[in-house]
């Protein structure tokens, strides 16, 4: 029974962790419960067995033998698990493992009051047993705990489709791209999708930890595992089952367990050498000085005691569960860290590199400044909200965003003509609009200035001609004659995301030595946004090619650097870096693919997040192995000497155990 409650066999010294398959995450979970429950009763049954085994004993006067079959109920029903699990290590040639310390030293104990001249030890082999199984039920409770917090982002995986026009439910796998599925409030969206009708709010908490619903309208595009909370929504599929966000989160988080730090790492390596040398110490222990004439019980005894203690129970346990702690915590703060491995690189960086666009600002442009020569800012704005009307450029979007009520106040706007690389012209009401760059307005012959206000950014310059004396055809005018007027001008800029700022100075507080900003955007605008977030270094006007060079550059240094991006064309450069972090805003795949860490809500301060939290996880990580080998090392000291008891040796096993494992549980706490 022991060891039903681990999905993964917990061998201490191969230590293979396999990880937990979440398909069957519900199951599991029922299951542990079930299993955690079992425990505590048989640990409960055992503990009232020995105290009667113990009552015999004292009160009556029966032969050696009568009493071990009394010890061995109470012995065989808290140890056949572990029994069980070392006669499999022997069979499968891994004889090294806990079990099977444990198992040599309980036996022995018990074949101790047989030999001539010495008292009987069963008590301690049942108690051995007893605490043994004590450590694995708190150690299986801290497991269940962080998985819980890494399958907070499991209940994520919805359950069902339902395909509209039709009552009945399928799985989310069946259903082909291009489907049109609905969304009943209250249910997940089980894959991604582009909404065709309906409006609605929804959770995107198990993603990104944003407790903000998201506002969702004809058009946009959803991702799978959000939870939708108001409205009807038909969507229809982008992408299979397979391929959808939410698959691959999942992928990303099962798949995290192969990553191992350096810490697990140098544990496992650790296990493999030390069991057999503890082994033969033991056999040393009992050979060496029953040859010189030294008291062959005595020496059995403490050889015995030594095998209890060696055991590296606390060590092999509780770092990879300070790992994986580590990993849920962040996961429940909307990171996802793909590795333990990636934890430790974080808790070192000293460089921050930022991709401009989409991760310190959003990479959608707005209005931020107007200038208007001959009439109100609102009319300026106005005409060039209506003849950008329908073009799709990003300007465009922009200049229609700033005047939200165009379209309904009854203006006409009718001949649009688009002049490739210039701009576009259009008849407002009575009015001939150009709106456009430089060259448009050369174009139409009218005298456009620069911006005095020093205002950076896309400048986009507006001309207007009363309809009366409008020439119809656009064509080079002389400069006197142009019936066209300069009007002002737009300025439009890229905006920078609310706490990118705080992004930086939260960085430089954890003690990052340089954070450097890299872009494809003009050197003007690199360096007003570096100045306005108090980077140290930009690089402009790169091409994608340059920035992996660039990072090169960078990371000559023996520092560890983080990278951090987007993620549409940054693939190359996130793979380059010590650490990649990408933007998984709602979902870039490249990104998600490419990063070691994801940040789910887009916003750059969760880079300090992260980094904190790697360094709190490491410091636990080192916490339990200093304390770990410590204690071990002092009781084994005793045992050798013959101070110790077999009492204080598993007690000092099995609370270091304990304790390590509860230290762990702190890496949870985000």
């Amino acid at each position: 029974m022991a060891h039903e409650h681990h999905h993964h066999e917990h061998e201490c010294c191969t230590h293979e962790h396999h990880h937990h398959e979440h398909h069957e995450h519900e199951h599991h979970h029922h299951h542990h419960e079930h299993s955690g429950h079992r425990q505590l009763w048989l640990i409960g049954i055992t503990i009232l067995l020995l105290t009667g085994a113990v009552i015999i004993e004292k009160n009556t006067s029966l032969p050696t033998w009568q009493l071990l079959l009394v010890y061995l109920v109470p012995y065989l029903l808290i140890g056949s698990g572990t029994l069980k699990e070392a006669a499999e290590g022997l069979a499968h040639g891994d004889p090294f493992n806990e079990h099977f310390l444990m198992s040599v030293a309980t036996i022995g104990a018990l074949s101790i009051g047989f030999m001539p001249g010495a008292e009987t030890e069963f008590p301690e082999a049942v108690f051995v047993m007893l605490f043994f199984q004590v450590g694995e039920f708190f150690e299986g409770f801290a497991e269940g705990k962080s998985r819980t917090s890494i399958s907070h982002l499991m209940d994520i995986r919805p359950d069902i489709a339902r395909v509209a026009g039709s009552e009945e439910t399928v799985s989310p796998e069946q259903v082909a791209v291009g489907t049109i599925i609905e969304v009943r409030p209250g249910e997940k969206v089980p894959l991604d999708g582009t909404i065709v009708s309906g409006t609605s709010s929804l959770n995107t908490m198990a993603l990104t930890g944003e407790s903000v619903p998201l506002e969702v309208n004809e058009g946009d595009e959803i991702i799978s595992g959000c939870i939708n909370l108001s409205g009807v929504i038909t969507l229809r599929t982008t992408k299979t089952f397979g391929e959808s966000t939410v698959s691959k989160i999942i992928k990303l988080v099962e798949d995290a367990g192969e990553h191992k730090s350096q810490s697990e790492a140098f544990i496992t390596r650790f296990a493999r050498i030390y069991t057999p040398i503890v082994v033969f110490l033991a056999l040393a222990i009992v050979i060496i000085p029953t040859l010189f004439g030294g008291s062959f019980v005595t020496w059995l005894y403490r050889a015995l005691m030594f095998l209890v203690v060696s055991c590296p129970c606390a060590l092999v346990i509780s770092v990879p569960l300070t790992f994986f702690g580590g990993i849920g915590g962040a996961s429940r703060k909307g990171i996802l860290v793909k590795g333990a491995n990636y934890l430790d690189i974080l808790s070192k960086v000293d460089t921050v590199v930022f991709d401009k666009t989409g991760t310190l600002t959003h990479g959608r442009f707005a209005v931020q400044a107007v200038h208007p020569e001959i009439c109100s800012e609102y009319q300026l704005l106005h005409l060039a909200a209506h003849v950008e009307h329908s073009t799709s450029h990003p300007i465009g979007a922009a200049l229609r965003d700033a005047f939200p009520n165009e379209g309904t106040d009854g203006c006409k706007v009718t001949d649009v003509e688009e002049i490739a690389g210039k701009g576009i012209r259009a008849k407002v009401g009575e009015k001939m609009v150009c709106v456009g760059n430089t060259k448009m307005m050369e174009l139409v012959g009218v005298e456009w200035h620069q911006c005095e206000h020093g205002d950076e950014g896309t400048i986009v310059h507006v001309a207007i001609a009363e309809e009366s004396s409008t020439p119809h055809r656009l064509s080079p005018v002389t400069h006197h004659l142009s019936p066209y007027v300069y009007a002002g001008h737009i300025v439009i800029n890229d905006q920078v995301k609310a706490d990118s700022a705080e992004a930086i100075a939260q960085l430089k507080k954890l003690g990052v030595k340089k954070t450097v900003m890299l872009t494809g955007d003009r050197e003007e605008v690199a360096s007003r946004v570096a100045q306005q977030l108090g980077i140290d270094e930009y690089h402009a006007e790169l091409l994608p090619t340059d920035k992996v060079t660039q990072i090169s550059a960078i990371s000559h240094q023996p520092s560890k650097l983080a990278f951090v991006g987007d993620g549409i064309n940054d693939a190359p450069v996130l793979a380059r870096a010590d650490v990649g972090i990408a933007m998984g805003g709602l979902g870039s795949d490249a990104a998600i693919e490419a990063a070691d860490v994801v940040l789910m809500d887009d916003q750059p301060s969760k880079i300090a997040t992260a980094v904190r939290i790697a360094r709190r996880t490491i410091g636990i990580a080192r916490q339990n192995i200093w304390f770990a080998i410590g204690v071990k090392v002092a009781v084994l000291i005793l045992a050798a000497f013959g101070i110790a008891t077999m009492w204080l040796a598993v007690f000092a096993d099995v609370g270091v155990t304990v304790l390590a494992v509860l230290n762990a549980m702190r890496a949870l706490k985000a």
